[in-house]
């Protein structure tokens, strides 16, 4: 009868195969459970951390703003009939083409006040109309809002109170504040309920489209446009480099 063998009687070779398979397996097993828990959320307080998304558009602090197709021509020229804040001869001009409702346009005005504020005389913000009435129902009569308070001497202190209250513009919102300002309270609702302005806003948010505007906030500094609420240091790149 022929002796049976033992599992482990191998020859030195078929041990040294043996040997080479179970170590690659092993290394294969350890490796997919590496990947395994890797991809696994985890379970401590960790879970909870924000998802990054990629896709969001997030302006780092120095990027410039892009190159930006613009035609300022295609805007009505400056005149004494403009809202201008700062220096009416000052060598740089932003024409801040905004709506009354929109949230990064109230972001961008703190980004204007404070340029006003750096730059003092040497820069002048002129004020353009251009409300988004399919997504921003109130914009539009507070466009004109702010037009019926500038028959009365106060544009720039309406202006400043509606994007103080961006949440509240309804008509008898508007009428309010006209009181709280001080306006004649019936000449004001007079000009408003009668579309004294409609025309003028129309034709301003006409023009800005016409120039390339296609949502708000929009900015020629000078000639060049900046499309949307980018950081002070965008508009402060632009200015400067006009000023030398």
């Amino acid at each position: 009868m022929s002796e049976q063998k033992n599992f482990f009687d191998l020859s030195p070779k078929q041990s040294l195969v043996f040997g080479l398979t179970a170590g690659v397996a092993l290394v294969s097993i350890v490796g997919f459970g590496v990947l395994l828990l890797a991809g696994r959320p985890a379970a401590d307080g960790n879970a909870n951390l924000p998802v990054v998304n990629a896709n969001v558009n997030v302006k780092p602090v120095n990027q410039a703003a892009p190159e930006a197709t613009g035609d300022v021509t295609k805007l009505s020229a400056v005149t004494s009939a403009d809202h201008i804040r700062g220096n009416k001869n000052a060598k740089v001009t932003l024409i801040v083409v905004s709506d009354y409702q929109c949230p990064f346009c109230s972001r961008h005005e703190t980004t204007i006040n404070q340029l006003l504020k750096d730059y003092g005389d040497k820069i002048r913000i002129v004020w353009r109309n251009m409300p988004l009435t399919s997504i921003h129902p109130y914009a539009q009569k507070a466009a004109e809002a702010g037009e019926c308070a500038g028959d009365q001497g106060k544009f720039w202190e309406m202006h400043d109170k509606m994007f103080e209250n961006q949440s509240a513009l309804t008509e008898d919102n508007l009428k309010q504040y006209a009181t709280d300002l001080g306006l004649n309270a019936s000449t004001f609702a007079s000009c408003l309920s009668s579309g004294k302005y409609t025309e003028r806003v129309n034709k301003q948010s006409a023009e800005a489209q016409a120039a390339g505007i296609s949502g708000t906030p929009g900015t020629f500094v000078n000639t060049q446009l900046v499309k949307g609420a980018y950081p002070i240091e965008t508009f402060k790149g632009i200015i400067d480099g006009l000023l030398k």
